[in-house]
């Protein structure tokens, strides 16, 4: 910082706003709705930040898992009430935006389509740093014309930067070859929030001194230490820093952008943003916010996690942990996947800690504790183990990796060559796979990316299933209810009603027709106490109701327990999650061993399988059902 008596030349440092997606990714599980953007859309493309960050990460899957929003439109609409700032996406590698490496076609796709939508600045990250995984999004890029923010992802071994992992050398060397391969600007991507003061200032002094592009350094306050840490690496240099409004900082998401503003006045640094400009746009966050606050983590009172200092778990991993152990109900065994997780990484090869390894190591960490050490293991980590998310920083153990492996069905020899190479082509499959329901290339590659998610919300978006009311959004009148019935029960004033038993239709229901406005219902209504009336009725010929048809319904899961017999062995679900598919039918024969269902839980596929010989006695779901933990997917006898 500028010292007295000596005048220093001016270099503002940049801001990127994180407020559209990492804001909120970080804190609120990604769940910002479109409709409450827009409000200070065109006030936040008037406030002379760097970039903005809208999408890529986690919004694509859950604008369509969780949303029912149309991701590509997103870009289209924000475009048009921001088009002085460059919008920016998370793009992560041969990942793209899901949660393993797809076919170069693809990715060459994707890229281009999120340029034609609006996307500017991609910022590009491999979860394992291997700069193998680039190659193709890179060339796409350029091809469009568009920035490459090539990223190398921050972790550590040890408390602080160095051993012999993640050390400066390490960082330098990474930079040095980004560059070479015709990166616009590079990126320290801190997802945890470990970087210290002190090591960020001796980072991106390093890094200065060696590379000539524009660094731009993300970091999250996980940890409580993001802002010290920004002031160090501004103080060495950096040009470009992530920030969010105050309503959707902090926490583990991002530094706050009014008090960095406030600390830079008057310096060489200054970012010459307006404060009272934020603030405005901030009581706008402030005011939808509630609508989301049943995303926040209120599991501790403190607002930062010093336990991540110990466990390194970044804030977007510890939003999913929470929410994922409350749907297994085990949210009590937190503690145990905490001291879990190290062990995990290490058998992994030590990777960032970042999507998808994030989810990768997360999940079998939690299977761990759950099941047992490696006794469930999903698809995602054996393509994960075998190379096909590149090449970790250090050699997976060699016993974990065997056990990993053992009938994979790729084989059980791990690859060294760059992932992408075995893949095979993925888009035609798509686009056959979507014939009659994909509009363009958009849909097809949502139904590329995510198959099973993917081909529901198209038939949500295209009227072919009717959305389930959790996809709907909550308004602030719903809010409000909520604090009413809060406060009632605060005061004592909230009493329970008795529950009624459900009587059984009788003889005398009649079906009426409703209509109101443009809805229509159908209605039984049955005569409580005395005989039915039944009155004849011919209907006028002169003017007949038009009924638009219903979108059709999907078949509901079975409700009522399924009876297992002596001797049957039933097929739970371990956990909440999502039938895939069935690779058995009833009748069919197997053994101890055979696949039986595929099952996504935690976003991650997992294998069920048989554990006894016998018959398939009933497949009780089928493909895109949702199933509570422990609901009963097929009985073997």
């Amino acid at each position: 910082m500028p010292t007295k008596g000596k005048k220093e030349r001016k270099n503002p440092v940049k801001i990127a706003d994180t407020t559209f997606r990492d804001g909120h990714q970080s804190s609120l599980a990604t769940r910002m709705r479109t409709e409450d953007m827009l409000p200070i859309a065109e006030d936040m493309d008037k406030a002379g930040f760097f970039s903005m960050d809208v999408w890529g990460g986690a919004t694509f899957d859950v604008c369509t898992r969780f949303l029912n929003e149309d991701p590509w439109e997103r870009v289209r609409i924000l475009k048009k009430h921001m088009p002085n700032t460059p919008l920016q996406m998370l793009l992560r590698g041969q990942n793209l935006v899901g949660y393993r490496n797809y076919a170069d076609d693809v990715v060459t796709a994707f890229v281009h389509k999120a340029a034609e939508v609006g996307i500017d600045i991609f910022r590009v990250f491999d979860a394992l740093n291997d700069e193998r995984n680039f190659e193709t999004s890179f060339a796409a890029i350029k091809e469009c014309k568009k920035h490459i923010q090539a990223t190398i992802c921050y972790s550590l071994t040890e408390r602080r930067l160095g051993g012999p992992v993640f050390n400066i050398e390490y960082f330098v060397s990474k930079a040095k070859t980004l560059q070479d391969m015709g990166a616009d600007t590079l990126c320290i991507k801190d997802m945890a929030g470990l970087i210290s003061p002190y090591d960020a200032y001796e980072l991106i002094k390093a890094l200065k001194e060696n590379i000539g592009i524009p660094i731009h350094l993300h970091t999250h306050y996980t940890s409580g230490m993001a802002s010290m840490s920004y002031l160090k690496a501004i103080e060495a240099g950096v040009d470009i820093v992530d920030c969010s409004l105050a309503p959707f900082a902090l926490r583990s998401s991002q530094p706050a952008v009014e008090p960095i503003v406030v600390a830079l006045q008057g310096t060489p640094r200054d970012s010459g943003l307006d404060l009272n400009h934020l603030f405005k746009m901030g009581q706008h966050i402030e005011s939808i916010a509630p609508k989301y606050r049943g995303f926040l983590d209120l599991t501790k009172m403190s607002v930062i996690d010093t336990g991540v200092l110990l466990h390194q778990v970044p804030g977007g991993m510890t939003t999913n942990l929470v929410s994922q152990l409350k749907q297994a109900e085990a949210l009590d065994r937190i503690d145990e996947v905490y001291e879990e997780l190290p062990r995990t990484r290490k058998d992994m090869g030590y990777p960032p800690l970042v999507t998808p390894t994030s989810q990768i190591v997360g999940i079998q960490a939690v299977q761990n504790v759950l099941f047992g050490r490696y006794k469930m293991i999903s698809r995602e980590v054996k393509d994960y183990a075998y190379g096909l998310y590149g090449k970790t920083p250090v050699p997976m153990d060699k016993k974990v990796q065997k056990l990993i492996l053992k009938g994979y069905e790729r084989g059980e020899k791990p690859i060294t060559c760059r992932a992408a190479d075995i893949l095979e082509p993925e888009l035609e499959k798509a686009k056959k796979a979507t014939k009659g329901i994909a509009k363009d290339t958009g849909d097809v590659l949502i139904y590329a990316l995510y198959p099973t998610t993917g081909m529901r919300f198209l038939r949500w978006k295209y009227g072919l299933e009717e959305p389930p009311p959790e996809v709907k959004p909550k308004t602030l009148e719903e809010v409000k209810r909520e604090d009413e019935v809060i406060a009632k029960a605060r005061a004592g004033k909230l009493v329970e009603k008795a529950e009624k038993a459900v009587p059984e239709k009788g003889h005398g229901l009649r079906t009426f027709n409703v209509f109101v406005e443009d809805e229509y219902y159908e209605v039984q209504v049955e005569e409580v106490g005395g005989s039915p009336v039944v009155t004849a009725y011919s209907p006028s010929p002169s003017k007949k109701a038009v009924v638009p048809p219903k979108p059709e319904k999907k078949e509901e899961a079975p409700k009522t327990p399924i009876a297992v017999a002596e001797g049957e062995t039933a097929i739970v679900a371990p956990m909440p999650g999502m039938v895939i598919e069935y690779k058995v039918n009833v009748g069919n024969k197997i053994k101890i061993g055979d696949l039986v269902v595929l099952f996504e839980a935690m976003k991650m596929e997992n294998a069920l399988t048989s554990p006894v010989n016998g018959t398939v006695k009933s497949i009780n779901f089928k493909k895109g059902d949702s199933v509570n933990k422990n609901q009963i997917l097929a009985v073997i006898g």
